[in-house]
């Protein structure tokens, strides 16, 4: 059954960038997708599922009152958490994860009967604040450097260098691109531990392209916290193509990459989920 979920959500990326959408490269000016019912954002690979907004299962738009509009089809999305089990083998006790799909509905797009509850929010500048707030409350961040010419994370030296402001010209890039050498830093065995990070075996690789992922799902998460739009960064042929490369070899790669990329994006935000 996991199997077969892995390969509908890789399937649906797949989809958007063939359409030469990539879904972690969006316009987040309004945030995250939520839950209708209880505002929650939706967490891992959902939030690149998700175009925005405000989602309701098919009953939870009946049971407020609401229809689904006639002919609307809804989206896919996935829950996982680990459950306790035991090895058949060893008798020795292990997680073993639980996945499940559900459909939802977008509120107001594709229903009649109930409204979405958030007010859009108006943007008369970038989102800059929550972006600076979110790199300074970094707990047991790395040391930062502002060198022109590149950006990168060292994880023998644990240090970030990100060019100035300066040299970007639109401020949303330089923090779409700060938060995506952050979330390369969580992987430092004194934070996360993770292994494209502590056992770096070179460009190319298939644990450096997982790493890659995951530092850009993770900054897409920062940016939709913040509210910002990383969008407009360079979306080029072969960098679709790469990824397109990538998921067609292994299904579950955005699934897992993603869980990470979230685990990653709660140590920098300083939050706990259960």
């Amino acid at each position: 059954m996991s199997k077969k979920i892995y390969e509908t959500i890789t399937n649906k990326i797949i989809q958007k960038l063939e359409e030469g959408t990539i879904p972690w490269r969006m316009p987040f000016e309004n945030g995250l997708a939520v839950n209708w019912v209880n505002q929650k954002p939706y967490r891992g690979i959902n939030v690149f599922l998700l175009d925005g907004g405000e989602y309701a299962t098919f009953k939870q738009i009946r049971d407020n009152g609401g229809t689904v509009k006639k002919g609307e089809k809804g989206h896919t999305i996935i829950f996982w958490k680990m459950l306790d089990g035991e090895d058949k083998e060893t008798g020795e006790d292990k997680k073993i994860p639980l996945l499940k799909t559900y459909t939802v509905f977008k509120v107001g797009e594709q229903t009649k009967g109930i409204e979405p509850k958030r007010k859009p929010i108006e943007h008369t500048q970038p989102s800059i604040e929550q972006a600076e707030e979110i790199f300074k409350n970094y707990e047991n961040a790395p040391d930062f450097t502002a060198v022109s010419g590149r950006a990168f994370y060292s994880p023998s030296k644990d240090i970030v260098n990100i060019p100035p402001k300066g040299d970007f010209k639109n401020i949303n890039h330089y923090y779409s691109v700060l938060f995506h050498e952050m979330v390369h830093s969580t992987g430092h065995k004194d934070r996360l531990n993770r292994t494209g990070i502590v056992e770096m075996n070179g460009f190319g690789t298939e644990r450096y392209s997982k790493e890659e992922l995951i530092a850009e799902l993770g900054a897409s998460m920062l940016s939709g916290v913040a509210q910002i739009d990383n969008s407009t960064l360079e979306n080029s042929a072969s960098y679709i193509q790469s990824w397109l490369h990538a998921l067609n070899n292994d299904h579950s790669l955005i699934v897992n990459a993603s869980q990470l990329a979230q685990k990653a994006s709660d140590h920098i935000l300083g939050t706990t989920f259960e």
